[in-house]
């Protein structure tokens, strides 16, 4: 009888894929790379078109030892890692170690992890793609090139445990850039006017805004200008110079990739990249559905294709037709092109069954399993429903001259809004509303004309999801790099996350103006586009891996002896804080370690003394009376404990007020929600949490 080895990358993946296959098989995870270049040296032959030394990486020799002898004692060797580069990459170096014949039918890829996408892979193995595993060893060498070049640079002229890379760089500049746009945005002042119109019996009807003068445009720049219409406009008639009704349709978004999944999770659930990756990729792998066994629940979640198969789209289709209705079914089922950057190795990010819905799920798995696998399903689903339909109105209205415009909406039709609404039309959500009947002729008078103040807003700071964006906008990095990017950013501690909000530290600004200095290549946005395009031509077959790095180093090689002759040691003092070391009496500073920023004693070595920076918030602690103070967990969550802990045990995670609850006196806290915030006390049978809960009870039933 035969006997098959095997080899993926998780145990996870393995206990799914072990349950699909018969006794004949045997599956392992090799737990990643099992090779992986030396962290003690380049590794790296530079002299030698580059030639990767590739060592066995630490602490991995039982394991390599356990595959080798299940692959000695295997009829046939099926390398099933991930279905993308660096998937081929470690496919290949298990051929090299375990000694497959690479050019044999070794490689098993499924871009699914269901029974029935495993059963046919393996019966359609291919050769190792050797393409791919160029274009990853062309990425790995450019990257240990930069980051073991620069970063030794870095820490000798700035501070010790700094780094560079291709794509980090680029983005702590983006965020760098931004930071300096706001500083130097200088704020218009402009003016708006809103007329409150109402029939005659003074029944509100609409509210028009200004627009201009005679039917022309006109901004209103001061408050004498805004003053000197609004004087012309009070006590005049509103007379309707034109009223059109309309109808639009709104189109359902695509099904996800990667980028889109990580920024409608930041902006709908409130996941950083990492956490929404961390959710997918157990969703990928498999989780226990009651009922149905274990399953890999979502397609591959590394893509930038929109692809979906027929046999998911027809599944689609199905479960809308008979969960919503014929109407809610397009005649023709929706195709979605993938962008010419994109690689279209795989499909979009879809459920592998969606027969299997959210709430089957719900309870059975991890809170962020179930939130991020519902927002899949919907917005999957909603992929192929009908659009969504209004009915519009735009008036225009004459005042003595000043025209006022008005516009109004409302759904005639929800179409594929019934299951899934985006997060950038959340706000449009509440401007949907009844429209007036208003026709051209009609007149009306203003029960009151409001005026006010504005000054232009500079740009918004990047947030995780809008820097995913404009990272896949600007062809900066792919799928697989957005998220580790953006945990390498914030734990180098050149970008600090505020309220969701990414903003550069006084580091990241050093650094950033360090690079841009000296190399302008590695943080120009173009370059790295360009670099990433040569990627794709490598896997393509159409560049060779090794010109292309070496187009690239030799230029490097001249750029970076320059920078060290030119760029100057800088020296960042350690901030001051307020605290006395109680050992020494010196005042201590404040640094960096691994987990954020800690009080130190600057006497080190002498006086040793270290502790967490507490952040007094002015609240006293119920329990014992000391000082409510901010920490940060070892994840980097905020949340507020006595400052005697470990003694007392009074812990919040919302962010305690000064001002205590009117009702009872209790501590009252702000809970941060998707958007704005709430108050609420800490005594859960107070009578100021009751009222709020009818209330909000009240509100949905009105809706």
């Amino acid at each position: 009888m035969a006997n098959y080895l095997v080899i993926v990358e998780s145990p996870a993946k393995a206990k799914t894929i072990n349950k699909y296959l018969g006794k004949n098989y045997t599956v392992i995870a090799s737990m990643g790379h099992l090779r992986d270049l030396p962290k003690s040296s380049l590794g790296i032959d530079t002299e030698h078109n580059y030639e990767p030394k590739y060592i066995t990486i630490r602490g991995k020799g039982e394991l390599l030892a356990k595959l080798k002898k299940a692959a000695k004692a295997a009829d046939k060797v099926f390398l099933a890692t991930d279905p993308d580069r660096e998937g081929e990459a470690i496919s290949w170096h298990l051929a090299e170690i375990l000694g497959v014949d690479k050019n044999k039918k070794c490689r098993i890829t499924f871009n699914e992890v269901t029974k029935g996408a495993v059963t046919a892979s393996l019966k359609n193995p291919r050769p190792i793609d050797i393409k791919l595993v160029d274009a990853q060893q062309a990425r790995r060498v450019l990257d240990r090139i930069v980051g073991y070049k620069i970063s030794p640079l870095l820490w000798k002229k700035v501070r010790k445990g700094l780094s560079a890379g291709r794509v980090q760089s680029v983005a702590t500049r983006l965020v760098v850039d931004r930071e300096r746009e706001i500083e130097a945005f200088e704020p218009k002042e402009y003016w708006t006017i809103n007329a409150v119109l109402a029939d005659a019996k003074g029944k509100k009807v609409i509210e028009a805004r200004y627009y201009g003068i005679g039917g022309k445009k006109k901004e209103l720049t001061s408050f004498d200008e805004a003053d000197a219409v609004k004087k012309k406009a009070e006590g005049a008639e509103f007379n309707v110079t034109s009223a059109v009704y309309g109808e639009k349709q709104k189109h359902p978004s695509p099904p996800f990739t990667t980028s889109t999944l990580q920024q409608e999770a930041s902006r709908k659930l409130g996941f950083t990249a990492r956490r929404t990756m961390a959710a997918a990729q157990i969703l990928y792998e498999g989780v226990a559905v009651p009922g149905r066994g274990t399953l890999g629940l979502i397609t591959y979640m590394r893509t930038d294709s929109l692809r979906i198969t027929p046999e998911a789209i027809d599944a689609a289709r199905g479960i809308i037709g008979a969960r919503f209705g014929a109407e809610y079914l397009p005649q023709k089922a929706r195709v979605y092109k993938t962008g010419k950057s994109a690689q279209d190795a795989h499909e979009a990010i879809r459920p592998t069954m969606a027969d299997i819905f959210p709430e089957m799920i719900k309870g059975s798995v991890p809170a962020d399993q179930y939130k991020l696998y519902k927002l899949i399903w919907e917005r999957f689903i909603a992929s192929q429903m009908a659009s969504a339909v209004y009915k519009t109105l735009s008036a225009e209205m004459d005042a003595n001259g000043v025209t006022f415009r008005a516009s109004g909406s409302s759904v005639s039709f929800p179409g594929y809004r019934a299951v899934y609404i985006d997060g950038t039309d959340a706000e449009e959500k509440k401007d949907v509303r009844r429209l007036a009947a208003i026709e051209k002729g009609m007149s009306f008078k203003a029960s009151e004309i409001l005026d006010e103040q504005h000054f232009t807003e500079p740009p918004a700071r990047y947030t995780e999801a809008s820097l995913i964006k404009t990272m896949e906008e600007n062809g900066i990095g792919r799928p697989s790099t957005y998220a580790p990017t953006i945990s390498t950013i914030l734990g180098r501690d050149y970008v600090q996350r505020e309220k969701r909000m990414l903003k550069p530290t006084e580091l990241g600004n050093i650094v950033t103006d360090i690079m841009s200095e000296n190399f302008s290549d590695i943080v120009n946005v173009e370059f790295t586009a360009d670099m990433e395009q040569q990627l794709d031509n490598i896997e393509a077959g159409t560049e060779s891996w090794v010109s292309v790095v070496d187009a690239f180093y030799k230029p490097f090689e001249k750029t970076l002896e320059k920078a060290e002759q030119s760029i100057e040691k800088v020296e960042i003092k350690d901030e001051e804080s307020d605290e006395i070391c109680e050992k020494c009496g010196r005042r201590m500073v404040i640094k960096l370690g691994k987990y954020g920023k800690f009080l130190a004693c600057p006497g080190f070595p002498e006086c040793r003394n270290a502790k967490p920076i507490l952040k007094d918030t002015g609240v006293k602690c119920p329990k014992c009376g000391g000082r409510i103070v901010e920490r940060k967990s070892q994840r980097g969550k905020k949340y507020y404990s006595c400052e005697n802990a470990p003694k007392c045990d009074f812990v919040l995670w919302d962010e305690p007020l000064q001002t205590p609850c009117p009702k009872c006196g209790g501590i009252m806290t702000r809970k941060y929600l998707k958007k704005g915030s709430l108050t609420v006390c800490t005594n859960s049978g107070c009578e100021s949490n009751k009222a709020r809960e009818k209330k909000t009870e009240k509100q949905k039933e009105e809706k």
